[in-house]
């Protein structure tokens, strides 16, 4: 099986291309490293199955060969980088997601596409069921990420109604792991960079907005499971789980033992008051929960933040 994964250096990219590895699959990894990293894929550089091409998938993309699967993890995920990269945002969530398919519908092979929970907005029911159609400003900052996202599902299941493309669509909730970068601003790599480095730890609005934290090695196996799968329309895969922010800044806290304060700022724009899947569906046709507790993925997490942070503090 060969495989091409867009968006490959990023933090699920790289994990993901390491499980299909593992899988015995060749994997040709495309990112443009505006927000992946090479450090991300280094471990693969040499590995004989691994190909790293940069290349920016909001422009055509040309395979020689065959190709089975097609699995488009290309785009900023964080807020800060999508508000930073707003037109970027747009462009690989349409022209990227266009690009991809085209390559699928060549290679008659398998699509995959990496949504996201945002698709339900600032939602109006909680847990968030995948018939839910969401509540989403399309103009505030974050439509930007929202919309293109929303408008690449509608993409892929075009290319499944009109052309037959085998697709897939999973909504990817709040993951954490090694890999994510410290600067990243997103909840858990803020508090966990905050807290190693001795500042404040900052929660947005009162802290009563929830999320839900899955772990990155049970999020890939349910992607994988999915594209393996026969459905076609979206499936949540996350953490249901849920914590109130400020219960998690307490638990990192805790984790890391400082006596760092709690400091508290103004939500964003559209900032959603709760999120959590209901992932009814992957368990019925998945076979899938998550299996990693809380406790011990933020273990691995802190150690991976320890290190990356001793690196940049002492460079060899």
């Amino acid at each position: 099986m060969r495989v091409v994964v867009t968006g490959g250096a990023g933090f699920l990219g790289s994990h993901l291309c390491d499980k299909l590895l593992e899988r015995g699959w060749e994997v040709l990894c495309l990112d443009n490293l505006v927000t992946g990293a090479a450090i991300n894929i280094a471990h693969l550089s040499s590995h004989p199955r691994f190909t790293f091409i940069q290349h920016d998938v909001s422009k055509y993309i040309d395979v020689p060969g065959a190709v089975d699967a097609v699995m488009n993890f290309a785009s900023p995920a964080s807020p800060d980088d999508y508000l930073k990269l707003p037109i970027q945002t747009l462009k690989v969530g349409a022209l990227g997601t266009h690009n991809t398919l085209g390559l699928a519908l060549a290679k008659k092979a398998r699509y995959l596409l990496a949504s996201t929970s945002e698709c339900y907005g600032d939602p109006e029911i909680s847990p968030q069921v995948e018939s839910y159609w969401g509540h989403v400003n399309p103009i505030g900052p974050r439509g930007v990420y929202d919309e293109a996202k929303r408008f690449a599902e509608a993409m892929t299941m075009a290319y499944h109604r009109y052309h037959g493309v085998d697709t897939h669509i999973v909504r990817i909730f709040n993951t954490y792991g090694p890999r994510m970068r410290l600067n990243d601003g997103r909840a858990l790599p803020n508090f966990l960079y905050q807290a190693l480095t001795g500042q404040p730890i900052t929660v947005y609005g009162d802290g009563k907005q929830t999320r839900s934290f899955c772990y990155v090695s049970d999020l890939i196996e349910g992607i994988v499971r999915l594209l393996d799968s026969n459905e076609h329309e979206p499936v949540n895969i996350g953490n249901p789980q849920e914590l109130t922010i400020l219960e998690f800044a307490n638990r990192i806290r805790e984790l890391t033992h400082t006596k760092a304060e709690i400091i508290f700022k103004p939500l964003p724009k559209d900032d959603p008051k709760q999120r959590c899947p209901d992932i009814g569906k992957a368990q019925r046709l998945l076979n899938w929960k998550p299996m990693v507790p809380l406790a011990d993925g933020l273990q691995l997490t802190l150690a991976y933040f320890q290190q990356k942070l001793a690196e940049t503090t002492h460079p060899h």
